[in-house]
Formats: C-alpha cells, sequence, structure tokens
C-alpha cells in the first residue's frame, strides 16, 4: 500500500500528463483511469482517488456559474462571458440559471472564487450591521 504522499505524487505527474496545452484533455482522462483499473499497480485506489479529486478541481476551475434573478439578455451574457474570459481564460465554460431568490443583481462562482451582487446579498449583509 502506498502512503498518501505517495499516491498524492503519483496522482499529480499522472495529472500533468493528462494536460495537452494547459487544458484537461478528457480522452486521456479515460485512459488513465482505464489503464489504473487494468494493470492495479500496488496503491491504485489511493492514487486514483487523488487524480480524481484533482481532475474534478481543474473541471470546476474552468466552470463559471452566473445565477441571476430574472433571465439575461444576450448582450449582458457575452459581456459576462467576456470579462470571464479575459479573467480566467478562454477555457472558461459559462452556464447562466435564474435564481428568483437572488431578487435582483447577480452572483458568479467560478471554482473557489464567489462575487455575490444580488440584491438579496446585500440585504443580508445590511441586517446583520444592525443585529
Amino acid at each position: 500500500m502506498k502512503s498518501r504522499k505517495e499516491a498524492l505524487r503519483t496522482a499529480k505527474k499522472i495529472f500533468a500528463a493528462s494536460l495537452v496545452e494547459g487544458q484537461l484533455d478528457l480522452p486521456t482522462v479515460k485512459k488513465v483511469i482505464a489503464k489504473l483499473k487494468e494493470t492495479r499497480p500496488r496503491g491504485y485506489i489511493q492514487v486514483a482517488d487523488a487524480y480524481w479529486r484533482l481532475v474534478k478541481l481543474e473541471v470546476e476551475r474552468n466552470r463559471a456559474i452566473i445565477q441571476s434573478a430574472i433571465a439575461l439578455d444576450e448582450k449582458t451574457k457575452n459581456q459576462v462571458v467576456a470579462d470571464l474570459k479575459k479573467k480566467y481564460g478562454s477555457q472558461i465554460a459559462p452556464e447562466f440559471a435564474v435564481v428568483p431568490g437572488l431578487l435582483g443583481g447577480m452572483k458568479i462562482r467560478v471554482g473557489s472564487d464567489v462575487w455575490d451582487g444580488s440584491v438579496k446579498n446585500r440585504i443580508e449583509r445590511l441586517s446583520e450591521n444592525f443585529n
């Protein structure tokens, strides 16, 4: 059985090989998982778990969830996506959602970054100041 550190080190090496021009290559990811299942090297479950966690983090890092209280028009959507691509790169994958509970404004999440410009958030912050 591999130590946790060894498994993570191996997973990082495999993950680095799964990147093509700085972007995750999904066919390579599938091949890596299939090869791990086929060969079952010592500690392969720990390596696979660490590798899968790295893959999920990379996918989330390139995913933008844009929530708004009402449906955004195409011009606004395009501007938001253009701004996100400037900050995070062209690989960003936007997902738009209407969340009436926001009351107004937008909430954007990219990986672990969150920008909350919603009316609901502002009201909550104000109420905390007065309690």
